[in-house]
């Protein structure tokens, strides 16, 4: 079998056996296949944090690919380094015919994957990518004209009327695992430390998602005290939970959960089509605001000091665990961009070192939204009043006192901003950036 063609599957962001697009694929082409995955140092270099929970979620999840693999008599192979330069020494110990995997659409990605599709062309290696992290991408959902939607309601009403019964079934990829690998002895696994990385003892989300909750969803949602929410966001972040299996359950049992599903690919598809939208405002006008960008109100706000109770509860409850509730990821960017006058960026910046669920298209797209710079009806003018909020959504104050002990006494903090002064400022400031 040395000498034989084989085909290679690089697991990226979809990090399981079943359902995978991708991996199906390779299994059908008629070659062996060798799975690897690749510790791609241009992302890792950029964490700061040597117990970054997502690269110990991801080793830990690599590990149990690999041992299940390996119990069928095949590997994972597991490297740490540049895409590029990896490659390079694979061809060089493997007859490789073809390279799948599955579509990203990140910047990022797109970049690498353009790049490399290029200089596999140049070795007379076939590079095929498939759609699987999400029901519909690019211009699968469009408007008429081709154009990508700017507002989610007729995004989602047109996603709703294509969707069918072909778009949901999944790819039996583990039933075609056995007889299509190609068999090798075990491999190493970097360790974390070799990677730079400190291993922490960390309780992640559970992968098989509570039905209870996402029937409940639409009642259950906008309170953080209660398990009101799935908590699924690290596991389709990764792929460790098919998207098509979540939102054929979710059809049956919860729109407004189903909602949620649709607009995570409506942020995705947006930054597909609008990739400055990284770092640029999506309605121009939005950068020419001037920010009063106050250090210490920012750092007041990072470690949950702000004096506004369910806004500390929810920043402290991202400090410690990498989760904040969504209700409470509206009324903390509302807060920093509309009370504070902070640029989102900064914001976005904090959300995508801490959140374990951290989803760029998403994170950008909402805080866009909550500057109103974004896509979507979200006129600057609406400003979260987080002390009415949090009497809503919080009634009992069982999420701030959870997160907050010292809420009640004087030790707690003071507002570091009067809500009536900032609304204002925040108003005449839009307006006038706007004008």
């Amino acid at each position: 079998m040395d000498n034989q063609n084989i085909v290679f599957f690089w697991f990226r962001r979809d990090l399981r056996l079943d359902d995978n697009a991708g991996l199906y694929h390779a299994l059908k082409s008629g070659m062996p296949v060798l799975p690897v995955f690749i510790f791609d140092t241009d992302i890792l270099s950029k964490l700061t944090n040597p117990a970054d929970k997502r690269v110990l979620f991801i080793h830990k999840e690599i590990q149990s690919l690999k041992q299940q693999l390996e119990a069928l008599g095949s590997t994972l192979l597991v490297f740490h380094g540049k895409p590029l330069e990896i490659w390079q020494k694979l061809i060089a110990q493997y007859p490789i015919k073809e390279v799948y995997c599955n579509r990203d659409y990140e910047p990022y990605a797109r970049e690498r994957d353009k790049s490399l599709y290029d200089w596999f062309l140049t070795q007379n290696i076939s590079f095929k990518g498939y759609k699987d992290q999400v029901i519909f991408e690019k211009n699968e959902v469009v408007k008429a004209d081709g154009s990508a939607f700017l507002v989610f309601s007729p995004y989602m009403r047109r996603w709703k009327e294509r969707l069918s019964d072909k778009d949901l079934q999944p790819f039996l990829s583990k039933e075609l695992l056995p007889e299509n690998l190609y068999k090798s002895s075990p491999s190493t696994l970097p360790s974390l430390a070799d990677m730079g990385f400190t291993p922490e003892d960390v309780a992640f989300p559970e992968r098989d998602f509570d039905q209870k909750v996402i029937a409940n969803y639409h009642k259950n949602r906008n309170f953080p005290a209660i398990k009101g929410t799935s908590r699924l966001g690290v596991h389709l972040r990764f792929g460790t939970i098919s998207i098509r299996k979540l939102a054929q359950f979710a059809i049956k049992q919860d729109e407004k959960y189903l909602n949620e599903l649709i607009w995570r690919e409506f942020f995705m598809m947006a930054l597909y089509f609008t990739p400055t939208a990284v770092n640029k405002a999506i309605k121009p006008k939005y950068d020419r605001i001037v920010w009063e960008n106050n250090e210490a109100h920012f750092k007041a706000w990072c470690t949950g000091h702000t004096g506004y109770p369910i806004v500390d509860a929810g920043m402290r409850e991202l400090n410690q665990t990498g989760f904040m509730h969504n209700r409470v990821r509206m009324i903390v960017a509302s807060f920093l961009t509309k009370h504070l006058l902070i640029d989102w960026r900064w914001g976005e910046a904090y959300f995508a070192e801490k959140l374990l669920d951290y989803e760029q298209s998403s994170n950008i797209g909402g805080w866009q939204w909550a500057a109103g710079s974004g896509l979507d009806a979200a006129p600057y003018f609406r400003v979260f009043n987080p002390t009415t909020q949090a009497e809503k959504f919080d009634p009992k104050n069982a999420y701030i006192k959870k997160w907050v002990p010292e809420y009640g006494t004087p030790a707690y903090a003071k507002p570091i901003v009067e809500h009536k002064f900032a609304r204002e400022r925040a108003l005449a400031r839009f307006k006038e950036a706007l004008q």
